[in-house]
Order: C-alpha cells, then structure tokens, then sequence
C-alpha cells in the first residue's frame, strides 16, 4: 500500500419507507426497503505522517471540519484504535445534498472503510458497521450496500436478492428538505395507509420487477409533498412519460422513477431538464452486491 486509496461512495434510494412508530428517546422506528444505485461520490485518500486530518471538496458550502461526517468517521477510528497518523481526503462530490439519498452517509462509510485500510486496521465489514450506527443510522447500510431491508432506527439490516434489472431516473429539485423537519411534522398515529414492505421483499425476492414497483410508497411523502408540490409534479411527469412508478426517496426532495427502458428514462430525463422541474438529473441503473 503506498499510502493513497480511491473509493466510490454510492447514493441510495428507498422503494418503500414505513415509519412504524415513534419511541420514547424521540427516533422513529421504520421499516424500510434500500437500495443503492451507480450514482457516486469520489473520495482520495491520503496517508498523512502528521497527527492531522484534512479535507477539501469541490462544493464550498460544505464543512470540512469537525462538522463533516467524513472528519468524524476517521477521527472515531483514530481514537478507537489510538492511532498518531492522520489523513488527506479529497471529496468530489455528485450525489445531491440534502436530498434524501444518504449523501452524508455514504461519505462517512467511504472514510471508515479508507481510514481503516490506510491505518492498517483492515476492520472487517460488520466492526465498520458497528462503528458507522454511531456516526448515523444510514452509516451500516452505506457501508454494507445492494438491496436491503432496514429495521428499527436503520441499523438492523437483512441482505436481500438483487433489485431486477432497470434503469432509474433520479431528479432533485433546486430545493433543500430538513430530514428533522419532515419527521417533526410526521403525524405517526394519524397515517391511514402503510406501505406493503413485506409485499416488497417478497417481490424482491420472487425477481418480480413489476410486483416491486407496484408496492412503492413513502409516508414522509405525506408531510413533504404539501410543502413543495414539485415533487409531485416531477412524480407525475415520469409516471406519464413511461416510468413503471415514481416515488419521493427518504425525506426528500428527490424523486426517482424506474423504467424498463433506457431511452424513455432518457427522454423524460430530457424532459424534466427543459421544463426546469430539477437541475440534477441522472439516469442510472442499480448497484447491486451478490448475495
């Protein structure tokens, strides 16, 4: 190892996102359907003699201090493991922020991954993942990645069959949603439907792509949409253009719509370009981990 590391560190969406029940300490239980897609951020690393840890972006509003999840993430492993050496990362940065698709996360589970390997721990993937739930509920699931059922705050996780082959439009609105916010206002007891997740894995594992889309639903969709009636513009816009469905994914305010083919998922990309709905636009397909 010479001292420098590449990672990708890849988004997520959620085809089905339960919120069960709000407990006690103030978190939300969920159930939730996650899976990453081949949207990613880049990060460098480098292996620094001095007891420092560094961090520059390519996005200037971004903390590149203590209050970056990426600072923390090698900081918790230094400390853990009273390490003296310190780190350079370079972040190029993709994945839209504050968008509902682990942004944050993902980058933290990049740097536990490279800080581990760089410092010599090579911690396998469930130590990393144990360290991540500390740094955020969606941490293990970055770190574990394909498709998967999360449970209680995020953190129990079951692996499940590879999401069927399709192409998925990812749009984010030039408008940023508080996660804190959306679950603030989620009104928990008061939610007539939930969504089928036990109907989704199912699909999921029978590799039925139409009985997945089907069961798509997101009950944060209930208190966001209200306040910004884009997304649903943008959800209607791909259901029309020939997406199989669309949804809202975690919090917001992104949207992804799945489609069977490539050339209508461009054209509707095209379409949601020229309309202005959203300025991130990406056509992608699932990263998927065998099983």
């Amino acid at each position: 190892m010479d001292g420098s590391l590449q990672l990708k560190a890849y988004a997520k969406i959620n085809l089905g996102l339960d919120v069960v029940r709000k407990r006690e300490d103030g978190y939300h239980e969920v159930r939730m359907i996650m899976q990453t897609v081949k949207l990613f951020d880049k990060l460098t690393f480098q292996l620094l003699e001095e007891d420092e840890i560094r961090i520059k972006t390519n996005l200037g509003f971004l903390p590149v201090d203590e209050h970056n999840l990426i600072y923390k993430a090698v900081k918790l492993l230094k400390d853990t493991y009273h390490i003296d050496k310190g780190m350079d990362i370079d972040l190029f940065k993709c994945i839209p922020v504050a968008a509902g698709m682990a942004g944050g996360s993902t980058d933290c589970a990049a740097a536990l991954v490279g800080a581990s390997k760089l410092f010599g721990l090579n911690l396998k993937r469930e130590k990393l993942m144990e360290l991540g739930v500390n740094l955020g509920a969606d941490v293990p699931y970055c770190i574990m990645r394909g498709t998967a059922l999360s449970e209680g705050i995020g953190e129990i996780l079951t692996p499940l069959a590879p999401l069927p082959d399709c192409y998925i439009l990812i749009a984010k609105p030039p408008i940023s949603v508080s996660t804190k916010f959306v679950y603030e206002h989620l009104d928990v007891s008061g939610l007539s439907v939930h969504p089928d997740i036990d109907g989704m894995v199912n699909a999921i594992t029978a590799n039925n792509l139409q009985g997945i889309v089907d069961k798509m639903e997101n009950v944060l969709e209930t208190v966001t949409i209200p306040k910004y009636p884009v997304i649903n513009e943008i959800k209607s816009l791909m259901k029309v253009n020939g997406a199989m469905n669309a949804l809202m994914s975690g919090s917001g305010p992104t949207v992804f719509g799945l489609f069977r083919d490539k050339d209508t998922a461009r054209q509707t990309e095209r379409l949601i370009r020229r309309k202005n709905l959203a300025n991130q636009v990406y056509v992608v397909t699932p990263f998927n981990q065998k099983i």
